[in-house]
């Protein structure tokens, strides 16, 4: 096991990590420490726990965010397309039969 010291803020955390995830976990600590001015304004200037809540959520916010989009490259194929442009023109075809 290996040990990895995190700054967020001015706050050195250690964490243990498998050898071999140094790095990403480095990364990661990164991205908290790189939202920690953010989420110390929206905690009133008063770091702890707080703070390290408001990095969780705008973190939370933008996983959703990516987790919403349709995913990159994503399409209609040909054959689907014609299965919607059949229904929507029997739905208008029995719409205008349809007096009523």
């Amino acid at each position: 096991m290996a040990n990895v010291t995190l700054t967020i803020g001015t706050r050195p955390f250690t964490v243990a990590c498998r050898d071999g995830e140094e790095a990403r976990l480095q990364q990661l600590g990164r991205m908290l420490h790189e939202r920690w001015p953010t989420a110390l304004r929206a905690a009133a200037n008063i770091p702890g726990e707080r703070a390290m809540l408001f990095v969780a959520l705008m973190l939370a916010d933008n996983l959703d965010e990516i987790q919403q989009r349709p995913p990159e490259g994503a399409a209609v194929s040909e054959p689907a397309l014609a299965r919607i442009a059949d229904r929507l023109e029997a739905l208008a075809n029995a719409l205008e039969r349809d007096p009523g």
